[in-house]
């Protein structure tokens, strides 16, 4: 992940010289002076904003959105704005933004998005606190779903209607804890993710997946069938809850729910709960690439568990390897592409606070 010490994107007014692209975000402290006065601390709640998420249509609902909210929220809080201008941009402006003691971090666009947000908020394994708000302080995770699948909002029904997410911010007294994934790879270091994590041939089509998002919904579709270009399932080795280490042939795609849903919207793990303190495995082997079509409507619909072929466990801990290796086993966390096999994945129960 990205290093502290990179150029922090300062959260200033940008200057008339500086292009929007570059920076769009609004002074903590600059708007905190002349929002609190004598009435005392107004919260500061920081928007990251991927422009180009959708195809570019979350930079504008973002446009036509921000005076909704605004007109809402302007008697609440401060409103901070920052325009996201490239990979891993939403991790360094979280984590500024955490150390000058923002309230809240919402992230505006799809998974990656939110993805990125969610490592923001912690460095090297470790949460990320403010400097000078004192130690009770946290910062809550909010979102507005913008993106082309948005599947993590899926699991608690929501839709991608703005105003709805624009509600659930309004009450920001209603937080729960979350859980957060959190996976490392050959290197050890600590990679985290909010929604589904993936081995074989699932983070291979979303690998794909990634160079078809100009056609929606229908790049996991072709991320799939081009994924299965070459496929072969694989003998794999997992150890669960730090146990002995077991053999699981042929696999064909191994996910690890922390939510439910990935894929534009497949319900994978459709046990998993964000609140429970464990993550759901499920293991699917021996597939062809017929026996996934004939049953892609089952693996939407979540009542695949009773198929051939598929395995489900619940787990606080589970390290995954290939028996025999060759470093060519994919890995991918919320859609993004993480690396190769081996790696361990865990919970980190209630880890953050959440705009539910």
């Amino acid at each position: 992940m990205a290093s502290p010490a990179t150029p922090r994107p300062a959260l200033i007014r940008p200057r008339a010289s500086r292009s929007r692209s570059q920076l769009g975000a609004v002074s903590l402290a600059s708007d905190h002076a002349a929002a609190t006065g004598s009435s005392g601390h107004r919260r500061d709640f920081v928007f990251v904003v991927n422009p180009s998420g959708a195809n570019g249509r979350t930079g504008k609902q973002w446009k036509q959105l921000l005076p909704l909210l605004r007109t809402r929220l302007a008697d609440q809080c401060n409103i901070c704005e920052c325009i996201t201008s490239g990979p891993s941009h939403a991790i360094d402006v979280t984590r500024e933004a955490i150390n000058d003691g923002a309230d809240a971090v919402i992230a505006v666009g799809g998974d990656g998005t939110l993805h990125e947000v969610v490592n923001g908020f912690f460095w090297k394994g470790s949460p990320v606190r403010a400097l000078d708000r004192g130690p009770d302080h946290l910062t809550a995770l909010g979102l507005i779903p913008l993106g082309t699948g948005s599947d993590f909002a899926r699991t608690f029904g929501w839709s991608n209607d703005p105003r709805q997410a624009i509600d659930r911010i309004v009450r920001a007294g209603v937080k729960s804890k979350l859980d957060i994934g959190m996976m490392e790879g050959p290197n050890g270091d600590p990679h985290f993710f909010i929604n589904v994590a993936d081995i074989h041939l699932s983070a291979k089509a979303g690998y794909f997946a990634s160079m078809y998002k100009r056609f929606g919904n229908l790049c996991y579709v072709l991320g799939a069938l081009r994924g299965f270009w070459g496929h072969s399932n694989r003998d794999l080795r997992i150890k669960v809850n730090g146990g002995e280490w077991r053999t699981v042939d042929k696999v064909t795609a191994l996910s690890v729910g922390n939510a439910k849903y990935f894929g534009g919207g497949m319900n994978i793990t459709p046990t998993a709960d964000p609140f429970s303190g464990d993550l759901q495995v499920v293991i699917l082997q021996d597939f062809k690439w017929y026996t996934f079509l004939l049953k892609l409507h089952r693996l939407y619909g979540g009542t695949h568990l009773t198929v051939n072929g598929v395995s489900s466990i619940r787990v606080q801990s589970i390290e995954v390897a290939e028996v025999v290796p060759n470093g060519d086993v994919f890995v991918q966390s919320d859609g993004e592409h993480f690396g190769f096999l081996p790696t361990k994945f865990s919970v980190l129960p209630g880890a953050v606070d959440f705009f539910s």
